[in-house]
């Protein structure tokens, strides 16, 4: 394999492992929020901004996760056949599967990405009580988005590696 394909595989790689750590604290934010909503239905009286804003952090932490999740192989697998094959077998299915992926992930982003041009330029809002702009989490899904198209990309270039025989 060329050295250019190992170099883009160790850098998407190392980033998406970064950004995966940092948004599994994410959570942390997610249960906060959940945490003074309650408190704040009980004792106060309710906030309107904390249903939102929980599903814009669970968003966020999916979103941005999904990179990490691919990188570690913890997506879901049919394991019926697919434990019994050989690892070279295992590449050809993973490598074919994969690009359904990257034409999935490909057109969410072109749907997403135009999404978030119309919410920038049209000031898009949401349609509850609080009212919070939806660009903010229109460009997370796009980055979250890319980033898993290039992690998708990566498990593509490491199956063909592992039928070539290569490591990298």
């Amino acid at each position: 394999m060329p050295r250019f394909f190992s170099q883009y595989v160790a850098f998407v790689e190392a980033v998406n492992y970064r950004i995966g750590r940092i948004a599994m604290y994410g959570i942390l934010a997610m249960i906060g929020v959940l945490l003074w909503s309650s408190i704040s239905k009980t004792f106060f009286l309710p906030s309107l901004w904390t249903l939102e804003t929980a599903q814009f952090a669970m968003v966020a932490y999916y979103i941005l996760g999904g990179p990490y999740s691919i990188q570690l192989g913890s997506n879901v697998r049919m394991d019926l056949f697919y434990s019994t094959w050989t690892d070279r077998k295992k590449a050809w299915v993973d490598a074919f599967t994969v690009l359904f992926l990257i034409f999935y992930l490909g057109v969410l982003l072109f749907g997403g990405i135009e999404s978030t041009q119309y919410a920038l330029q049209y000031g898009e809002r949401s349609y509850s009580s609080w009212r919070p702009y939806m660009w903010p989490i229109k460009i997370i899904m796009c980055v979250g988005i890319f980033l898993m198209l290039l992690q998708a990309t990566c498990e593509l270039i490491k199956d063909i590696a592992k039928i070539r025989g290569v490591t990298l």
